[in-house]
């Protein structure tokens, strides 16, 4: 059959020192490949309480249960609690999944930070943001990081160029339907291929038209049944990794029995680049989530709208 890429997002303390390994011993019981990638500075989770404006926030809020996955205390840090960091804290959590033959990347210094202010600051910011988690990357693991992921798939054209500036040779920082070249409107290409998440999250899914934590993975599975067309899934340490494990479980139980491979991103990226296609970054929306994500636009050099329509994205 298909790929389908394992993309483990790490957003919290929490989920780093809890869900990472437990997330670790899943997938080695399974002969998995994933990608991790870890935010690497201060957890500042507390201060996503201002998202409370954005459309769909409330509802995806108690949609998910957000205090019984990422626990009170998390839910303080950056306003009443100070901030712990992560990638000082959790090193060597952060090396033992590489040494258990996961891949590692970045996701970035300051999750709430990188979500909340990235689309409103200019290049300069993004570029300087972006450094220190690669430098923190460096720092933990001796060595440069090739990939990264936006936190909550906020990425813009700014954010593409650092990532070139910074060598950092693929990401999936998008979502869309298939892996591409970033391009600006003249046909530049900005910034290192993208592997965009294709499937919806479980997040996004649980709680909307009838689906909960008992069948969601059925849901998931009929959009791969007898598909050959490689996907990449996102998951979370602070879910997967953790209550909603058993969900996941038996999500990776029927891919393996559909006959997918389950890899890291870089399976992906070692199709040659020079062969994707060229698409510009836009704007959207995805069902079951909060607020504009970056998306894979319109293919280049067509004229069409540079956005991508919300029903294509997971598909």
């Amino acid at each position: 059959m298909a790929r389908i890429a394992l993309k483990v997002d790490v957003d919290t303390w929490r989920g780093t020192r809890e869900g990472v390994p437990a997330l670790v011993q899943l997938l080695e019981s399974r002969h998995c490949g994933a990608s991790f990638l870890f935010s690497l500075g201060p957890d500042h989770t507390g201060r996503a309480i201002l998202r409370v404006l954005r459309p769909g926030f409330i509802g995806k809020v108690a949609r998910t249960s957000v205090l019984e996955h990422y626990g009170l205390r998390t839910l303080l840090y950056g306003v009443l609690l100070p901030g712990p960091d992560i990638g000082r804290r959790e090193a060597s959590t952060l090396r033992s999944v590489r040494d258990a033959g996961f891949e590692v990347g970045v996701h970035c210094w300051d999750h709430v930070r990188w979500q909340d202010q990235l689309l409103s600051r200019d290049a300069a910011w993004a570029e300087r943001e972006m450094r220190r988690a690669l430098a923190r990357h460096a720092e933990v693991f001796g060595e440069p990081a090739r990939l990264h992921g936006a936190a909550g798939w906020q990425f813009n054209a700014a954010a593409a160029r650092a990532q070139a500036t910074l060598g950092v040779e693929f990401a999936s920082d998008t979502r869309g339907t298939h892996p591409f070249m970033p391009v600006a409107d003249d046909g530049t290409v900005m910034g290192p291929p993208q592997y965009p998440t294709t499937l919806p999250t479980l997040d996004e899914l649980i709680g909307l038209d009838g689906l909960d934590e008992g069948n969601v993975h059925r849901h998931l599975l009929e959009r791969t049944e007898r598909s050959a067309r490689d996907q990449v899934y996102t998951l979370h340490a602070e879910l997967e990794g953790q209550k909603l494990r058993p969900v996941f479980e038996r999500l990776l139980a029927g891919w393996q029995a559909q006959g997918h491979e389950l890899v890291a991103l870089e399976r992906l990226h070692r199709d040659p680049a020079s062969a994707l296609p060229r698409h510009r970054i836009g704007l959207g929306r995805v069902p079951g989530r909060s607020g504009l994500l970056a998306v894979q636009g319109a293919d280049w050099p067509t004229e069409r709208e540079s956005v991508a329509e919300p029903s294509a994205v997971g598909s």
